[in-house]
C-alpha cells in the first residue's frame, strides 16, 4: 500500500461509522449473506459449523466483519478482521465490543502480508473495495488465494469502469484543477466548491444520480473522487484476470441485482428485440460484457469466486428452494404467474427494475405455491404430482426453468442443502 493511501485512511476512515448505532441497526453486507455464500460457494451446503473460519481482508470500518460476527453468533466460528489503518480498525473494534460479539479477532496488518502472518486457512474470504486501490492488484490476489481453504470461497468486489465513467473523469479534473500537494482538508473544500458549479454537461454531473458517497461525508468524497490509487475493470478485463490468469470461476451477483444486472435479455424489457435471442446463444462472459456496456450502471463488480464451481445446482431434485431478500410469499408468486391463465406474464420488479416477460409453465404456480424452505424439490414434486400431474422430476424442472432463471438471476430464489 502506498503511503497516501495509509494516510487517507487513517485521517478519514470509510466508510463513515458510529458505533452507538449497532444498538439500532444490523448492517447488511451483500457477498457476506451466510445463505448466499453456501448457495454460490459451496453447492447449497451449510458449512458454518465445525471450525468454520473467515478472513475479511482489508475490514476497514468493520461492515462485513459486524454483518458476518452476527450471523455467526453462538457458533464456534472465527472471523478475522484484517487491515492495515489503525483508525480504522480500532472503529471496527469498538463496533464488535458495542454487540458484546466474541468471535472476533483483530490484526493490523496489510493483506499483502498474509504469507507471513501464519493466521492459517480460511474457508470464506471477503475482500470488497480492496484490490483495485493495491499497487499490483495480482499480489493481493495472490495473498488471498494462499490463505484460501481448498475447497474454500472468495468475496470480492471490485471497480466497474463503465459504471465509473463520470467518476474517472471527475478524479482526472480534480488532480488537474486542485492538484495533489495541498493539505486534505482544503483539497476536500476545493473539490466540494468544484461540484457545485458544474455545468450541466459535465458527464459526472449527468451521472450523477449513480452516485451518492460523495453527499454522505467527507470519507465518501474523498473515497469517490480523490482518491490517490484506484482503478475499474471491465467485465472483460476481470475475466482475463480471474478466470483465465488463476483459473478461478466467477459467480456475479451485483447488490440487489444478482447476475441480472449482467444479462442482456432480462435488460431489454418485457418486449425484447429479435437481437436478444441472438445474445442469449453467445457464451456467456460475452453476454456479461454487453451487459455491462448495454445497462452502463454497474459501479462495482460484486462477485463469488472459487477454484471449481461452486454453484448450487438447479436440477438438483434433493436441494431445498427458498425465497431471499425480499418476503416473497408461494401463494401470492403463484396467484401471479396463474394470472396469464397459461400464457406468459409481465414481471416489473420494483427494487431492480427489472421488466420482463415470464413464462409460467403448465405447472410453474403449483410449483411455487409449495416453495417454503424446507421442502426439498422432489418433495415439492411429488405434491404436484398427487394432484393428478403426470410428469417426472425432470419435465417438471424443465417447466419451471423460466420463472427460476428470472427468480434466480435476480438472487430472489436461492438453492439449500
Amino acid at each position: 500500500m502506498s503511503d497516501a493511501v495509509r494516510s487517507q485512511y487513517e485521517a478519514l476512515p470509510y466508510p463513515a461509522r458510529d458505533p452507538a448505532e449497532e444498538k439500532q441497526r444490523l448492517l447488511r453486507t451483500w457477498l457476506d449473506d451466510l445463505p448466499m455464500i453456501a448457495h454460490y460457494g459451496f453447492g447449497g451446503r451449510s458449512v458454518f459449523q465445525e471450525g468454520f473460519r473467515a478472513l475479511v481482508a482489508g475490514g476497514g470500518t468493520g461492515d462485513a466483519t459486524v454483518f458476518l460476527a452476527e450471523q455467526l453468533r453462538g457458533t464456534d466460528a472465527e472471523v478475522v478482521h484484517l487491515d492495515f489503518s489503525k483508525t480504522s480498525l480500532e472503529l471496527a473494534r469498538r463496533r464488535v465490543e458495542a454487540r458484546g460479539l466474541k468471535n472476533v479477532r483483530f490484526v493490523h496488518e496489510s493483506l499483502l502480508e498474509l504469507p507471513r502472518l501464519e493466521l492459517g486457512t480460511f474457508r470464506y474470504i471477503n475482500c470488497v473495495g480492496v484490490l483495485h486501490h493495491l499497487p499490483e492488484p495480482d499480489a493481493g490476489l495472490r495473498a488471498l488465494l494462499g490463505s484460501l481453504e481448498e475447497g474454500g470461497a472468495l468475496g470480492l468486489m471490485v471497480y466497474g469502469t463503465v459504471g465509473r465513467t463520470g467518476v474517472y473523469q471527475m478524479q482526472e479534473l480534480m488532480r488537474l484543477a486542485i492538484g495533489e500537494d495541498l493539505e486534505l482538508r482544503k483539497r476536500i473544500m476545493a473539490a466540494k466548491e468544484l461540484l457545485g458549479v458544474l455545468p450541466a454537461s459535465n458527464w459526472f454531473k449527468r451521472g450523477e444520480d449513480l452516485y451518492s458517497d460523495h453527499r454522505v461525508s467527507d470519507a465518501g468524497l474523498v473515497d469517490l473522487l480523490l482518491h490517490p490509487q484506484d482503478r475499474g475493470y471491465t467485465v472483460d478485463e476481470l475475466f482475463a484476470w480471474l478466470e483465465d490468469g488463476h483459473g478461478l470461476h466467477l459467480e456475479l451477483t451485483d447488490v440487489q441485482n444478482g447476475r441480472s444486472a449482467y444479462l442482456p435479455h432480462l435488460r431489454l424489457g418485457p418486449k425484447p428485440p429479435k437481437l436478444a435471442e441472438r445474445i442469449r446463444e453467445m457464451p456467456r462472459r460475452r453476454q456479461y460484457a454487453i451487459g455491462e456496456m448495454l445497462t452502463g450502471k454497474v459501479q462495482t463488480h460484486s462477485f463469488y469466486a472459487t477454484r471449481k464451481p461452486a454453484v448450487a445446482r438447479y436440477g438438483d431434485p434433493e436441494l431445498v428452494p427458498f425465497f431471499f431478500h425480499e418476503p416473497l410469499d408461494g401463494n401470492q408468486l403463484a396467484g401471479f404467474l396463474a394470472s396469464g391463465r397459461g400464457s406468459a406474464v409481465q414481471l416489473d420488479h420494483r427494487y431492480t427494475g427489472l421488466s420482463v416477460t415470464v413464462s409460467p409453465g403448465r405447472h410453474g404456480p403449483a410449483i411455487v405455491k409449495h416453495i417454503d424452505g424446507k421442502r426439498t424439490w422432489h418433495e415439492i414434486f411429488e405434491v404436484v404430482r398427487s394432484s393428478g400431474v403426470s410428469a417426472s422430476d425432470e419435465e417438471l424442472f424443465k417447466d419451471f426453468t423460466p420463472v427460476y432463471e428470472v427468480l434466480n438471476a435476480i438472487d430472489r430464489l436461492l438453492l439449500k442443502n
